[in-house]
């Protein structure tokens, strides 16, 4: 057996970055940047104004003083003259101050009366103005490669003129379940079967992920079945497959699949749940064998897919995990790392993992409402309530 952290840099040694595809910014969202994102414009474009009032000159606007108001500027219509000595303009919020200005007074400080206006208060240069260029320049990097864009990012880009953004090809993820007790859901289900759960996380796990899942149904016990693999799985970027990693008689993937160009790197991590994990390549496709008990399989995906998609996208992975008080006792832990499923708890800024009774890797109900795994390293001591753990957030 070998270690969560040798089995994860020998898995994400095997993966490099995909190739750049060009998106309309409306299909932004959630995908990564394949090249730094450069501002083609200044923005504000112009001096701009923060407030409606008048555009002054702060030489001109003193308490009392009263100006010529010599037109306005409305946002997105600017004012085609010049202010001078003793004049003004009407602006409005979003508009361009006009050349000769260097300060806007807030309606709420100014008289206007007879097309001349009264100043109550005396601006300060560039007071309630938004000089050219405040928010970024030409030339800007306004996101940086590897980025994962979210919604402001999104409004980001429009403000620096992207139309489009090149990103990083979706990583396409071949799913496949196997066993012959499984089935989908709705579908009736023989003596001794169950659903096929896990397809429906993985899938969604990939997903949020920034992957493309491609769901290859369910491969029942037989060899013959899993000849179709190769074929079937041509283009693929990864392959997981869901059970059939252990020992058993019917766990066929090593076994059925050396015969049509698997190859092993490593099989069995020290840890639980999910020691039974495979990690080698179909022909030039990496496969990870996730194990067949569903929170074996998310935790699996969690530490190992999770990394592996990431190299695939070119954005920088850093594993979530913080520090919490333990909110109950834990006993030693043994020769395998353990993930032990919490719930978390804020108090005074105190960060709480509770770890819950039962952690059979096959209650989906307890994973659900977790929402951190506690580590526990291999040969740790016994944990006191209130003791420090690492956690791993589940919904980072």
């Amino acid at each position: 057996m070998i270690s969560v952290d040798e089995a994860v840099q020998r898995i994400t040694h095997g993966f490099a970055a995909l190739p750049a595809e060009t998106v309309a910014l409306t299909d932004a969202l959630g995908r990564v940047l394949a090249r730094d994102a450069a501002a083609t414009l200044d923005h504000p474009p112009a001096p701009m104004s923060a407030m409606d009032g008048y555009a002054v000159r702060t030489d001109d606007a003193r308490i009392g003083a009263e100006l010529a108001v010599i037109g306005e500027a409305p946002a997105g219509r600017p004012f085609a003259g010049r202010v001078g000595s003793g004049q003004a303009v009407r602006i409005f919020t979003g508009g361009v101050v006009p050349e000769g200005a260097d300060a806007v007074v807030i309606q709420e400080d100014a008289d206007a009366h007879d097309k001349m206006v009264r100043i109550k208060e005396a601006p300060a240069r560039s007071e309630n103005v938004r000089e050219r260029g405040l928010d970024f320049r030409t030339g800007d990097v306004l996101l940086e490669r590897g980025r994962r864009i979210s919604s402001r990012d999104v409004a980001l880009l429009a403000a620096g003129d992207f139309a489009q953004v090149e990103v990083t090809r979706k990583p396409r993820v071949a799913i496949i379940a196997t066993g012959d007790e499984l089935t989908r859901p709705g579908e009736p289900r023989a003596p001794g079967g169950i659903v096929a759960s896990s397809t429906y996380a993985i899938q969604a796990m990939v997903r949020d992920w920034g992957g493309d899942a491609v769901d290859l149904g369910i491969v029942p016990d037989r060899e013959e079945e899993f000849a179709r693999l190769p074929a079937q799985t041509r283009g693929m970027d990864l392959i997981v497959t869901l059970g059939g990693a252990s020992v058993g008689d019917h766990d066929l993937i090593q076994s059925a699949l050396k015969p049509h160009g698997f190859t092993l790197d490593f099989w069995k991590i020290a840890m639980r749940p999910g020691k039974p994990l495979i990690f080698g390549r179909l022909n030039a496709t990496p496969l990870i064998g996730l194990p067949g008990n569903p929170v074996s399989a998310m935790v699996c995906a969690i530490l190992f897919v999770r990394p592996a998609l990431s190299a695939m996208l070119g954005a920088p992975y850093a594993s979530p995990v913080r520090t919490a008080r333990l909110g109950s006792a834990l006993k030693a832990n043994g020769k395998r790392q353990d993930y032990v499923r919490a719930r978390l708890s804020v108090s005074n800024g105190v960060l709480t993992a509770e770890p819950f009774r039962l952690q059979d890797s096959s209650m989906q109900k307890v994973f659900a409402r977790a929402e951190a795994l506690i580590i526990r390293r291999i040969d740790a001591p016994p944990a006191a309530e209130g003791d420090q753990v690492e956690v791993l957030l589940l919904d980072s």
